[in-house]
C-alpha cells in the first residue's frame, strides 16, 4: 500500500470525544483492582500504563475472548510484572498465543538475528516469530483469536523495528476481523518532533511510513497516526497511560526501565539514539556492546580531542561532546575488532537538545576528518535517513545548518498532520 496525502485521514478527534475511541483512563473500582495497586503497595506508580488500564478499567476488550499478545521483555506492568503473567493469569482473559518482535521475546537474540518459533516456558503457549523468515502473521497464526494486543516499549525515533511489527500486524489483523489493541508506554525521551522526514520510496522494515526521525508520540498514537495516515482498516484500541502527559521525563513515571534491545541499557542512550542511529550507516562505531552505546562514536584514525574541541564550537543547545576511547564489542558492533577507537561522547545537558541536528554536525565534521578512511554503507545509512538527499548532501559538502534548514518545512507539516491522532496533553 502507497503511503501519500491522497489516502483516507481521520477527523481531529475534540478531546471531549477521546473516551468513544479511547478505553476509559478513570482509577479502577476498588473491587476489581489488583491488591498489588491498593493503599499505596510497594511498585506503585504515578501513572498506569496500558496493560493495567486494559485489565483495572477495560477487561471488556479482551474478557472470554481469546488473545494474541505481541511482546517482549518490555511488557511489564508498573510493578515490572510481566504482561504475558498478568494476562495469562487473569480469570476473565484467554490468552492463547504470543508473537515476538526483533530480539525475541525475551530481548536476547542479537541485531538483525532471525528470532525462531518456540514455546514460553512459563506458561506453555506458543511464540510465533515475527522476525525471521515470516515478519507479519500468517493467517494461521491468527486462526482462532479474537484479539491481538500489542505491547512493548518504543523508544521514540523512527527506525525502530517494534513499531514496523505493529502496523503490518495491523494490516492482517483487520481484513480477518481480529481486534487490535495498543496497550499504551510513555515515550520515553519525550513529546519533541526532530529530523527530517521519511521519503516514501526508502519505506522499509526499518521505517514504513513517513514520520520524523524522533517523532514525540507514544506506540498507540503512532498506531492511531497510521491507521489513518497509511489507510490501515480494521478496529483499533489503545488502552492508554493513565497519569501521562508528553512533558514527563521518564524517570518522573518511576517506571521501571528494561532494555528494550541489548544495546538500548537507558534512556540516556534512547536520547542519543534518533541521532547518532545514522552512524550505523557508516564505517564509524556507534559503540555497540560498551556501556554506553549510541552514547559515543569512534573509529581509529578520529583524534577525539579535535573531534571534540570542533563539536563544542558548533554550540549546540543542550548538549556538550567529551573526547572518549572505547573498544566495541565485535560480534555485537560489527565494526574494529578487538580495536581501540578514538571519537566523542555526547552529554546531554538539557531537555532543549536535538540529536538530530547533533548528528548532522557530527556526520559533517567526521566525514572532513576522515578522509580517504570514510566510508558509507550507503543502502543502510539511506534507509535509516529515509532519502538519499542527506548523504549525497553531506558528500557535497553542504552544512549541518543548512541542510537542517532544509527539513524544516517538511517537518512542521508533519507537526500539523499528527496533531489529530495525539492522545495527550
Amino acid at each position: 500500500m502507497s503511503f501519500g496525502r491522497q489516502v483516507m485521514k481521520l477527523s481531529r478527534v475534540p478531546q471531549s470525544c477521546l473516551v468513544l475511541l479511547l478505553i476509559a483512563c478513570s482509577r479502577p473500582d476498588p473491587e476489581l483492582a489488583d491488591p498489588l495497586y491498593q493503599d499505596g503497595a510497594a511498585g506503585f506508580s504515578p501513572i498506569r500504563p496500558g496493560i493495567e488500564v486494559l485489565l483495572e478499567d477495560s477487561l471488556h476488550l479482551v474478557s472470554d475472548r481469546r488473545v494474541g499478545l505481541i511482546t517482549n521483555q518490555t511488557g511489564v506492568d508498573a510493578s515490572g510484572r510481566s504482561s504475558i503473567d498478568r494476562l495469562h493469569e487473569h480469570a476473565s482473559v484467554e490468552l492463547v498465543a504470543l508473537f515476538a518482535p526483533e530480539h525475541g521475546i525475551r530481548g536476547t537474540a542479537d541485531p538483525g538475528e532471525a528470532v525462531a518459533d518456540d514455546v514460553d516456558t512459563g506458561t506453555g503457549l506458543p511464540i510465533h516469530s515475527l522476525y525471521g523468515a515470516v515478519r507479519s502473521p500468517t493467517p494461521e497464526m491468527l486462526d482462532g483469536i479474537d484479539v491481538l494486543l500489542v505491547d512493548f516499549q518504543d523508544i521514540g525515533a523512527r527506525y525502530w523495528t517494534y513499531v514496523s511489527t505493529m502496523t503490518l500486524a495491523m494490516e492482517a489483523a483487520g481484513p480477518l476481523g481480529i481486534d487490535v489493541v495498543v496497550l499504551d508506554r510513555p515515550n520515553p525521551i519525550g513529546g519533541a518532533v526532530q529530523g527530517n522526514v521519511l521519503d516514501p520510496a526508502f519505506g522499509t522494515f526499518v521505517g514504513r511510513y513517513p514520520v520524523a526521525m524522533r517523532h514525540g508520540m507514544t506506540l498507540g498514537e503512532l498506531a492511531r497516526y497510521y491507521q489513518g495516515e497509511a489507510g490501515i482498516g480494521g478496529e483499533l484500541h489503545v488502552a492508554p497511560i493513565d497519569g501521562w502527559s508528553r512533558d514527563m521525563a521518564f524517570a518522573e513515571t518511576e517506571l521501571p526501565w528494561i532494555r528494550p534491545s541489548p544495546n538500548m541499557p537507558d534512556v540516556e542512550s534512547a536520547t542519543h539514539y534518533p541521532g547518532t542511529c545514522l552512524f550505523e550507516g557508516t564505517v564509524l562505531s556507534v559503540a555497540r556492546g560498551t556501556e554506553a552505546p549510541f552514547q559515543q562514536i569512534g573509529a581509529p584514525w578520529l583524534d577525539g580531542e579535535a573531534l571534540a574541541e570542533t563539536m563544542n564550537g558548533y554550540g549546540l543547545t543542550g548538549v556538550r561532546f567529551e573526547p572518549v576511547q572505547f573498544i566495541p564489542d565485535a560480534p555485537s558492533d560489527g565494526k574494529f575488532d578487538g580495536v581501540q577507537v578514538e571519537g566523542v561522547r555526547l552529554v546531554a545537558t538539557s531537555s532543549e537538545y536535538d540529536p538530530t541536528h547533533s548528528a548532522l554536525a557530527l556526520l559533517v565534521e567526521t566525514r572532513a576528518l576522515s578522509g580517504t578512511q570514510w566510508g558509507w554503507l550507503r543502502a543502510h545509512f539511506d534507509r535509516l535517513a529515509g532519502t538519499d538527499l542527506l548523504r549525497q548532501a553531506i558528500d557535497a559538502g553542504v552544512g549541518a545548518d543548512e541542510i537542517r534548514r532544509g527539513w524544516q518545512e517538511e517537518l512542521e507539516e508533519f507537526k500539523q498532520l499528527r496533531e489529530q491522532y495525539l492522545i495527550y496533553p
